[in-house]
């Protein structure tokens, strides 16, 4: 079976291939043309075309092609799900969803700037891609720290840097600076990409290092609950209507309003108003 898809692949473009060949097709044709050229040479050579607009193996929603293949092939195999969203978070940059994500970025980056031929390219990812399956399958719990008295001078080393700066961690002033802009924003439809943009920092860099200094949480579950806490704090005025709140803590809706409150405190919030006012 022939696929098709456009030039100069990094991620999707590669482990999407090494799906195929690995589960699906073990002797498919892999061919790469100029994103104009896709369609056309598709009908052409019958091939497939993937990881482009329009066509059936593409992107859904939050999910990239490599998760297409995996639900419409019906793939099980735990360590190719454990490495979807390795996949998922390099190949539409969103590096919280695993920490494995920017490496996989950084290494597809690096061959594609060095390697220009998309077909050797292909070659040596596929190998890439053997050895992170190895690793989600045979690996994860291994530490490259193996032997014991390494291990014990790590944990030595550990407990003096410890001793000297204490357990607390240093605040960027990044981080300062963004935790401001959010609760002041609060209200606004805000997105990583664009606070990013007003810090003049790399967003890979900061969806990857946000969780550090935000409580050990995404942007999302954090803004999330950062609106929560407003809500509540605006519950304890009488002048403001619950729908007010909603639209006051950025949520779209009163009904998103109410769904999102309730997973967070357990109660919706006429009956949380309800119970702080009887306190």
């Amino acid at each position: 079976m022939k696929w098709i898809t456009r030039e100069r692949p990094k991620i999707d473009r590669i482990a999407c291939p090494w799906l195929i060949k690995r589960f699906i097709d073990k002797d498919a044709e892999i061919i790469y043309v100029p994103f104009d050229q896709v369609i056309p040479s598709s009908k052409e050579l019958n091939a497939t075309p993937f990881d482009i607009p329009g066509v059936e193996f593409t992107h859904v929603g939050d999910q990239c092609t490599f998760d297409y293949f995996i639900s419409k092939y019906g793939i099980k195999d735990k360590a190719v799900l454990d490495m979807a969203a390795i996949v998922r978070g390099a190949d539409t940059d969103r590096h919280y969803l695993s920490e494995q994500a920017p490496g996989l970025w950084a290494i597809a980056a690096g061959m594609a700037y060095n390697i220009p031929n998309d077909l050797e390219l292909l070659e040596k990812g596929l190998i890439i891609y053997d050895g992170l399956y190895s690793w989600c399958k045979h690996l994860q719990k291994e530490k490259h720290t193996q032997q014991p008295a390494e291990q014990l001078l790590l944990n030595v080393w550990n407990n003096y840097l410890n001793s000297k700066t204490g357990t607390r961690k240093k605040i960027p002033a990044w981080a300062k600076e963004l935790k401001e802009i959010i609760q002041d924003q609060i209200d606004s439809n805000l997105t990583l990409k664009e606070l990013s943009k007003g810090l003049e920092i790399n967003p890979s860099y900061l969806s990857r290092e946000f969780s550090k200094h935000f409580e050990n949480l995404t942007f999302g579950e954090y803004i999330r609950k950062t609106r929560i806490e407003k809500a509540i704090e605006l519950m304890q005025s009488p002048s403001y209507s619950l729908t007010e709140i909603a639209y006051l803590t950025g949520f779209s809706d009163q009904s998103h309003f109410t769904r999102i409150f309730k997973r967070h405190t357990g109660s919706n919030p006429s009956e949380y108003r309800k119970m702080a006012k009887q306190k």
